[in-house]
């Protein structure tokens, strides 16, 4: 898995890289954890998808909205080149970090927290003890069906489960961002659900020049810089947001 770096930022009919340091000492790191137990590690597809949840569960929370006590910090993220950072926990560490500010979600096998975005060295100490490497994870079967949502993942890259968890929520971020009041009540309705598939490789070039947001990363980690990763797409998102 991977932990820093994640670095993106992306927009509906294009996409624009990342920067190239973290001069702004206001930026802000969206901290997600990813629970992981030796003798039951979530499936790959399902760590993806929960990672996603996080991310649009964390925006549309109370306490992330004009007042609330995460407002400031999440609107200092989510308005500059967005960073994730994803670390994983088990047994004690897990029960650490649901003690700390933040959201649990749930997706089929996995768990992950997401907690309100953190100055770069500032990270609280149950968070930055966490790992960020050594584990991979894998799907034991062919993923269903996907939904509404879908995030296509570009068939053409190799990313560790922890790299892609990142992609992942940058894309249900940029999915949230170009949705309108509307649709977001209507996606809200439905629970926030997300699909992340890989895209067929011959649709992966369409997919990239239809208009849908894109995900291009920073290349800080694992894959070149600028390489579009994955492609947000909702009925919705085809028609504009509406």
């Amino acid at each position: 898995m991977t932990g820093a770096g994640d670095d993106a930022t992306g927009a509906t009919g294009g996409t624009s890289g990342g920067d190239g340091g973290d001069a702004d000492r206001d930026r802000r790191v969206l901290p997600l954890v990813v629970r992981i137990e030796r003798s039951a590690p979530p499936e790959r597809t399902d760590a993806l998808e929960a990672a996603a949840l996080a991310v649009l569960a964390l925006l549309d929370d109370p306490r992330a909205l004009d007042g609330g006590e995460w407002a400031e910090a999440v609107r200092v993220w989510d308005g500059s080149r967005f960073r994730k950072v994803v670390r994983r926990a088990r047994g004690a560490e897990w029960r650490r970090v649901l003690d700390l500010p933040g959201v649990t979600v749930t997706s089929g096998t996995a768990e992950v927290r997401v907690h309100p975005p953190v100055p770069l060295d500032g990270w609280p100490k149950d968070l930055s003890r966490l790992q960020v490497s050594g584990t991979e994870l894998t799907d034991s079967s062919e993923p269903g069906p996907p939904g509404d949502v879908v995030l296509w993942l570009n068939p053409g890259l190799t990313m560790s489960a922890g790299k892609a968890m990142a992609q992942a929520g940058h894309a249900a971020q940029l999915a949230w961002q170009a949705s309108t009041d509307d649709a977001r009540r209507a996606w809200r309705e439905k629970g926030l659900a997300v699909s992340v598939r890989t895209a067929d490789p011959a649709a992966w070039a369409g997919l990239v020049a239809s208009g849908l947001p894109v995900v291009r990363d920073a290349g800080f980690t694992e894959i070149e810089p600028g390489s579009r990763t994955v492609v947000a797409d909702a009925p919705w998102l085809r028609e504009g947001g509406r």
